[in-house]
Order: C-alpha cells, then sequence, then structure tokens
C-alpha cells in the first residue's frame, strides 16, 4: 500500500481540520497509508510553494523520515504550485482534488457514474499538462531542417483531451435525457419523490436499505456509494387512517467539505434527483462532533444545484452511538437551520434514529405517510379547481 504524507495548512478558516481526520480517511479509502500529518499557518498561500520554501524542505526531510511516497494536500493546488513542489520535494504531489476523484473513479459502477467521473477527471487533467512532463517538447516536420518547427506535444495533449471533454459531454446528455424521461413517467403515475441527501459516511445507504429492504452497498467508509438508486417504498396508513400508498425513494451521492466544483457539473444527471424531488430526507451523522458544519456543507451544495428550496425533513442518524449527554430528550421535534439564500433561519422537522438498529424508524415512516397525503390532497385540490366551470370560463 503506498504511503502518504499529510499536509494541511491553516489560512485562518473556522472549518480548517487541525487533526486531518478527514483527509486520513479519504486517503484510506482511495488505498493508501498515512505515516504522518503535518500542519501549519500561513496569511495566504505562497504562489510558488503555496507553503513557502522553509517549509517545503520540513515536509522533504519529515517525508524522507517516514518513508512517505507521496504528499497529500488537505487543499486544492493550482497547476504551477503542484509542479513547483514535486521539482522541490523530488516525489509525487497531490492535492484533495484530485483524491476525491481517484475515489469516485475506483466507486463508480453504472454507466453513468463512470461517465460522470471520467468527465471530472479530463477537466481537471486540462488544467495540469503546462511543463508537467518532459515529453512536451516541440515536433518538427521534414527530414533534416525542412518542414519548420511543428505543433507541439503539449497542444497534441491539449486537443486530444478537450475531444475527450466533448464526447464525454454528449454522451451525459443522452443520459440526462433518459433520466428526464423516467421523471416524467413518475410524474404522469403522480408517484411522490424523496430523495436521501447529506454528508458522505451519515448513513444514507443504511438508512435507504431499512426502509425499502434493498441491498444496495453500505459499509464504514467514505463515498461508499456513488451511483444513484431508486426503489418503491410502501408507506402505510397514517394516524388518521388514510390509505397507504407507495413513494419512489433514492439513494444519492454523498456531500463533503470543499467538493470539487468539476464534479458537482458532472454529477449534475445525478444530482437532478434531488433538485426534483418532492421531499429531501437530509441524513446527518447525528454522532460526529462536526455534524453542525457538515449540515452547513450540504445546505451550500443543495443551494449550487438549486434544491435548498425543497421541502426537507432533518434525519440525526446514529443515535445508537451517540454519546449519554448528547441523547435527545424527544426522537421528534422542530429546529432552525440559517438559510443562507434569505439570510434567516428556516424551521425544519427532525427525527432522531438508529438505521442500523431501527430505533426511531416508525416515526419517520409516520412523517414520510402525512407528507405524502398532504402532496395527494394538494394534487386532488388542484385538480379539482381545474375541472370548476369558472377554471373553464363556463358561464353561471
Amino acid at each position: 500500500m503506498p504511503t502518504v504524507l499529510l499536509v494541511g495548512v491553516d489560512f485562518g478558516s473556522a472549518h480548517f481540520d487541525a487533526g486531518l481526520e478527514e483527509l486520513g480517511l479519504l486517503a484510506q479509502t482511495a488505498g493508501l497509508s498515512p505515516v504522518a500529518r503535518l500542519t501549519c499557518k500561513r496569511r495566504a498561500p505562497d504562489a510558488a510553494l503555496f507553503v513557502g520554501s522553509g517549509k517545503a524542505d520540513e515536509i522533504k526531510a519529515m517525508a524522507l523520515e517516514t518513508g512517505a511516497s507521496e504528499v497529500l494536500f488537505d487543499q486544492s493546488l493550482s497547476p504551477a504550485q503542484q509542479r513547483n513542489l514535486e521539482r522541490s520535494l523530488e516525489m509525487p504531489v497531490n492535492d484533495r482534488t484530485l483524491l476525491i476523484l481517484e475515489i469516485f473513479a475506483q466507486r463508480a459502477r453504472s454507466h453513468e457514474g463512470k461517465l460522470q467521473v471520467e468527465l471530472a477527471r479530463l477537466q481537471y487533467l486540462s488544467t495540469r499538462l503546462v511543463r508537467r512532463w518532459s515529453h512536451l517538447e516541440r515536433q518538427t516536420g521534414g527530414a533534416g531542417v525542412r518542414g519548420g518547427p511543428g505543433e507541439k506535444q503539449i497542444e497534441l495533449d491539449k486537443r486530444m483531451i478537450s475531444e475527450s471533454i466533448k464526447r464525454t459531454k454528449e454522451r451525459l446528455v443522452k443520459v440526462k435525457r433518459q433520466r428526464q424521461t423516467q421523471r416524467r413517467q413518475r410524474e404522469r403515475r403522480d408517484t411522490f419523490t424523496i430523495s436521501l441527501v447529506g454528508y458522505t459516511n451519515a448513513g444514507k445507504s443504511t438508512l435507504f436499505n431499512a426502509l425499502v429492504k434493498a441491498r444496495a452497498y453500505a459499509a464504514d467508509q467514505l463515498f461508499a456509494t456513488l451511483d444513484t438508486t431508486t426503489r418503491q417504498l410502501y408507506l402505510g396508513a397514517d394516524e388518521q387512517g388514510q390509505a397507504g400508498r407507495s413513494v419512489s425513494l433514492s439513494d444519492t451521492v454523498g456531500f463533503i467539505r470543499d467538493l470539487p466544483h468539476g464534479l458537482i457539473d458532472a454529477f449534475e444527471a445525478t444530482l437532478q434527483e434531488a433538485a426534483d424531488a418532492d421531499l429531501l430526507l437530509h441524513v446527518v451523522d447525528a454522532a460526529s462532533p462536526e455534524h453542525a458544519e457538515q449540515m452547513a456543507e450540504v445546505q451550500k451544495v443543495l443551494a449550487d444545484i438549486g434544491s435548498d428550496q425543497v421541502p426537507q425533513v432533518l434525519v440525526f442518524n446514529k443515535l445508537d452511538a451517540m454519546p449519554e449527554s448528547r441523547l435527545p430528550h424527544a426522537l421528534q421535534d422542530t429546529c432552525e437551520l440559517m438559510d443562507e439564500a434569505q439570510g434567516s433561519p428556516r424551521r425544519f422537522e427532525r427525527v432522531f434514529l438508529s438505521a442500523r438498529t431501527g430505533e426511531g424508524l416508525p416515526a419517520l415512516r409516520a412523517l414520510l405517510s402525512r407528507h405524502a397525503q398532504a402532496a395527494a390532497l394538494q394534487a386532488q385540490t388542484g385538480e379539482l379547481q381545474g375541472q370548476s366551470p369558472a377554471a373553464d370560463g363556463a358561464d353561471f
């Protein structure tokens, strides 16, 4: 297993991971073995080396001492910074963005997921061609000195990547059309759609399996699931005795801090499931000390894909792993989150549960049943209003 030295730079951000815990988990998920961690503080990134020449020498010495085969930064590096660091450290240097791309490439299973990862990877590589390799010399044409200078190898590489990006985007357009067709079919069948969203490793897939009795892959690791899975969920009668109905439940890709924008753009077809849902189940790892920051990151991504105004229910998962001092007084209540777009707090319904043990699941099912019945009643009211003589313009 390749060994890696983790490096984090604190620029005064409130979300700086001083222990590099999340980066370490990402590295292990990608098949790397962290052997040492180093953090430092700076007011601003160094234009050439990101960390400055003195700290670069310290990183090189620690890498040699610990036997690390590469260096991994917790922040995104510019192409020039990455190139300069590799020359200074004399070993491969990568950043958080590439690491997430590698994990996505390893985990994608469906044709759509592979296309989305390939597009994000190509877009990332397209900015990293400048003087990265020694073969980027100018070609010459003809015999001897005839023909003059030809096309640079870097120009060939850029054109090849550009053509690959174009082809991949065209194939993704077809996939997007297929998903739109499937959504229209669900709309015609008057299907109430629910999407699971949340920070990676919050337990979305475990909750999905518990609700629909599916066998979607679930594991205690980051980005265990990348491909959207949709199943029918039957909800029994609610407290008022309303008849039960089936709804459509989708498990989507997890979010993470500093999720590369290229991935958000590439996964537009998958994330569209959240944007078009009638209800979002925002799954939160209630046992995590950083759950408030993770919720804020999820809300930020939801705003980026245009689904921040879709009705949400907060599902505080992993109740069985919460410390006794933080256990809730009630398994169902409401809480407020700041709406960044509106600049004011927004109130959400909240349910505490454990997808692993099943505690709290009946309360969630009852809550989902109420939402589905309310939506059905609203749709029927709309149809009746549309069929009224006044709506048709008829005379009384």
